[in-house]
């Protein structure tokens, strides 16, 4: 991790923005007409969508998270951003990733700034996920879905960036070795698909000055 992005506690939001992908190129295909065959890597990808979202506090950016419920079918009990596949009436992306939001934490589209896209993430389970960086204002109201969330926290932006808090595991599955990336904070383990998009913010922005 770059000492000047260390040093800034958290990063400036014209660095944010220089981090992303602008949201007229989003990086997963905008409809979710792709099919999803979860065992074949080479199969096409079914699109969705996760917000990223920051918000604003007087101390410093932080990152809100979601718990899933301990009853889902799929991921219970995991930490992730809000998110889901992206419906063929949604507005594209940002459009999936809004009311995804919307619906898991009760925060409305009118309290989030989109900025941009991180890297396109394929998961096992079949899906192209396209990141939705968004700015969020800090008076929003929580509303979570108890059927989906158990629970909604933030994560200090600061605390994500010190020295050695991300760690990198391998597991073998299906007869290959992947990399897990994880960290904890307050009880909470942060692993597999929304460690690895954080990352991917994290590198972005120490590629930008």
């Amino acid at each position: 991790m770059s000492a000047a992005l260390r040093a800034g506690g958290t990063p400036d939001i014209a660095r944010l923005r220089r981090a992303v992908h602008p949201l007229d190129t989003p990086p997963c295909p905008p409809t979710a007409a792709d099919r999803l065959v979860p065992d074949d890597p080479a199969a096409p990808r079914s699109a969705a969508a996760v917000l990223v979202p920051l918000v604003r506090r007087a101390d410093g950016l932080t990152l809100l998270l979601t718990r899933r419920t301990d009853t889902l079918r799929t991921h219970a009990g995991q930490v992730s951003f809000p998110g889901g596949r992206i419906e063929d009436d949604d507005d594209g992306a940002v459009g999936a990733a809004l009311r995804e939001t919307q619906e898991e934490t009760g925060i409305a589209p009118a309290f989030v700034q989109p900025l941009g896209y991180l890297d396109a993430f394929d998961t096992v389970s079949g899906y192209c996920v396209s990141p939705v960086v968004g700015l969020v204002e800090p008076d929003f109201a929580l509303a979570p879905d108890p059927a989906e969330v158990s629970a909604v926290f933030e994560v200090p932006f600061a605390y994500i960036l010190t020295p050695g808090r991300m760690q990198t595991t391998r597991v073998q599955w299906r007869g290959a070795q992947r990399r897990i990336h994880e960290f904890d904070y307050a009880g909470h383990r942060v692993w597999g698909a929304t460690a690895a998009i954080i990352l991917n913010l994290i590198q972005r922005l120490e590629a930008v000055q």
